[in-house]
């Protein structure tokens, strides 16, 4: 099977609208969560999100094709488009066919689901948008990527909550190493922020509270962690074939060198409460890349900031790495971001790839009160130096879907 490689990576997120911004504010331990902007949400119990700022489609796609496709799929286009320039990717009708797209989603067009509802009992049905349908389809961000960059390779797309853009990785993986493309454009795309879908997540008590401390609100492993914070974004990724990217003479960020994907099989949104199909994705994965728990020093944690997900998630740990759990670094970009929902496992994978190229690991930030149940390394508030060969991501979403993807510093030597 052929060996996979990073050449590119793309982000738009809470702290930015490039990876190198994303970057530079992530091991800062900035926060980009604030009270919501995008609609007026003074009567809702939550006022505070991730929210994506200064974003302008026109900035990176043509006005009238942006007009035309929901938030989700605009962040797709322009975080597909930073990936293919960072990783020198010419894509051309000799080419276009060997090259894929794999953008999932947790949600798909939210905005446009909610407008358009909205439009048709105020408005009456004649008013109802004809690209509603076109616009809030959860595959339309790997169509769009692939219509506006003319890629004919295979486009796909997964709808698998929170572990969706691990996900996304993991599939691109298995393409590549069969061959039936040489290059992948992969990730996970959410911008599902709006009054109805914060509402439903506040109604599940899933959601923070910290209204009037927004940069204090994400607190995963902190014992004074009361939900999560909701965020929006896309993460990409340019993965090829080893083969491929050494003849184009392409960097390489990293080796993704494994995943695996596992299901629970326990509640439609609690995870199993010891943690077992997130361990399973964990060691299935491992296995995979041919590592062992012990090769690892970076673990990009789900850590979502909610009572269950750390509790579990720690204990998951635990069960694959033994003792040395306690020695491995792990640190939750969520603290900073929020949860991206469909993008966050993406996101995770950049700082895996970045983490390992930097030999830097982002910090946990607010973690100024920790749970006794969760004792591990988290990096807490201030990003650690330390060398990175092996780097696992992982997302656990609702309904018990779990993916974890491993990449590994690449050194060019025959496996």
């Amino acid at each position: 099977m052929h060996r996979v490689v990073v050449t590119g990576l793309g982000a738009i997120t809470p702290l930015g609208l490039d990876v190198p911004t994303f970057w530079r504010r992530l091991l800062a331990g900035e926060s980009g969560i604030d009270r919501i902007q995008h609609f007026d949400a003074s009567n809702l119990e939550v006022q505070i999100a991730g929210e994506v700022k200064g974003f302008d489609p026109r900035d990176f796609m043509d006005f009238k094709a942006a007009r035309r496709m929901d938030r989700f799929s605009q962040f797709a286009v322009a975080a597909a488009r930073e990936a293919i320039r960072d990783a020198g990717l010419e894509i051309t009708r000799e080419n276009a066919d060997r090259i894929g797209v794999m953008i999932n989603t947790g949600g798909g067009g939210i905005q446009t689901m909610e407008r358009e509802v909205v439009t048709f009992y105020q408005r009456g049905p004649s008013r109802v948008s004809p690209f509603f349908v076109p616009m809030f389809a959860p595959n339309m961000a790997a169509c769009q990527v692939s219509i506006v960059y003319g890629i004919t390779g295979p486009i796909m797309s997964s709808v698998a909550a929170c572990a969706a853009g691990t996900q996304a990785f993991v599939d691109a993986l298995r393409m590549l190493r069969l061959g039936e493309a040489d290059v992948m454009i992969a990730g996970g795309t959410e911008a599902g922020l709006t009054p109805v879908a914060v509402t439903a997540f506040a109604n599940m008590g899933a959601l923070s509270r910290r209204n009037e401390e927004p940069q204090r609100a994400s607190r995963p492993f902190d014992k004074d962690r009361d939900g999560f914070v909701f965020g929006e974004g896309c993460a990409v990724m340019v993965l090829e074939t080893e083969e491929h990217a050494r003849r184009r003479g392409a960097r390489i960020y990293c080796e993704l060198a494994g995943g695996a994907v596992t299901g629970d099989a326990y509640h439609v949104s609690a995870p199993d409460p010891d943690g077992l199909g997130a361990a399973r994705a964990m060691r299935l994965a491992l296995r995979d890349a041919g590592m062992g728990p012990d090769d690892v020093d970076y673990i990009c944690a789900h850590g979502t900031s909610t009572p269950l997900n750390d509790v579990t998630e720690t204990k998951a740990i635990k069960a694959v790495f033994g003792d040395y759990a306690y020695r491995v670094a792990i640190s939750s970009p969520k603290s900073m971001i929020g949860h991206l929902v469909g993008a966050a496992g993406a996101v995770s994978g950049v700082v895996c790839a970045l983490a390992i190229r930097d030999g830097i690991v982002p910090p946990t930030i607010n973690l100024e009160h920790p749970d006794p149940e969760c004792d591990l390394d988290y990096v807490p508030n201030v990003a650690r130096r330390m060398p990175v060969r092996v780097a696992i991501a992982n997302a656990f979403g609702f309904g018990g879907q779990n993916a974890v993807a491993v990449f590994r510093a690449y050194d060019g030597a025959a496996r």
